[in-house]
């Protein structure tokens, strides 16, 4: 029912653009902002490592298609991480909130 997307950012203004609209759209209900982690991936048959900033996004599974095409409109990247984890258990207090949240 509900899960956390994880999607990331080149920059830390694109970040917080993002996370921006998806709790004012009620999208998601709370995104945590992680800068500067390092990521290494295959891109094009080249190695790339770059600094990139983390979204984790707290939201509900019937959200994630609208959430998945927001993100891809708001993102500068061709291919955007998005990658959504089934939350299995969590605090009910803390579910609640984020069905509450996003109403």
């Amino acid at each position: 029912m509900y899960q956390v997307t994880l999607c990331t950012c080149p920059t830390s203004a694109i970040a917080q653009k993002i996370a921006d609209e998806l709790v004012t759209e009620k999208l998601a209900a709370c995104v945590n902002i992680l800068p500067n982690i390092t990521s290494v991936y295959l891109w094009q048959e080249n190695i790339v490592r770059e600094t990139e900033v983390q979204l984790f996004i707290k939201s509900k599974c019937e959200y994630f298609e609208l959430l998945n095409d927001r993100i891809k409109q708001l993102h500068p990247y061709d291919t955007p991480e998005v990658i959504a984890l089934n939350i299995q258990q969590g605090d009910h207090q803390y579910l609640n909130w984020i069905n509450e949240s996003l109403k």
